[in-house]
């Protein structure tokens, strides 16, 4: 866990840039985004779970992934309490497919298959960390709690980010995990470029 903060920094960022009207295109959508962002804090929580007994490690990986999945049930719960201040119900919400699609590159052998898995939740949480500074900066005066919330979300995403590109490293040499997290953020452009826009945060980026 001590090489964490240099793989993740040998890592490149992420071929695919958000356009810069995808969030103001957003801005009539909010209380569907806030519905989306608790959807997406309790799938986030539920996959730090499923790693926390799936990776491989000590005292620290296991307290690190119960630190990450108690940390998406507090976001979790701050939406909903946002999402009842606003008089808004916490829905059953059609998912944009974006994780679905995701996953159909992971590899099907192990230590391949747990390693771009945790790439692929590296991703998850970089794209959203984008997204989420994107959308505070567009609220930002129009709806300013809103944006405050958001813009507290992304430094988690970042240490979350951080954390799962570590776990990562430690199961593979560091070509291979930089190979693999080529194709894998090159698989999230095309992803996120074929679906369609949608007032989703992991939706496709023109309106």
């Amino acid at each position: 866990m001590t090489s964490a903060e240099s793989a993740t920094a040998a890592l490149p960022p992420l071929p695919y840039a958000t356009p810069p009207q995808w969030a103001p295109a957003l801005l009539e959508h909010t209380a569907t985004l806030l519905v989306d962002q608790g959807h997406l804090e309790k799938k986030a929580a539920a996959g730090a779970l499923s790693f926390l007994f799936r990776v491989p490690g000590g005292n620290e990986v296991q307290r690190s992934l119960s630190a990450l999945a108690r940390e998406e049930l507090v976001h979790f719960e701050r939406t909903l309490r946002l999402l009842a201040a606003r008089g808004i119900g916490f829905e059953p919400l059609q998912p944009s497919r974006y994780a679905e699609r995701l996953k159909t590159a992971i590899s099907r052998t192990m230590p391949h298959r747990l390693a771009d898995e945790l790439l692929v939740a590296a991703i998850i949480e970089a794209r959203s960390h984008e997204r989420m500074a994107l959308l505070a900066r567009a609220l930002r005066g129009r709806d300013d709690e809103l944006a405050t919330f958001y813009d507290d979300l992304c430094e988690a995403e970042a240490r979350h980010e951080s954390l799962y590109a570590a776990l990562a490293a430690s199961l593979l040499p560091a070509d291979d995990l930089t190979a693999r997290f080529d194709v894998l953020s090159r698989h999230e452009q095309a992803v996120l470029t074929a679906l369609p826009f949608a007032p989703r945060l992991h939706a496709g980026g023109s309106p």
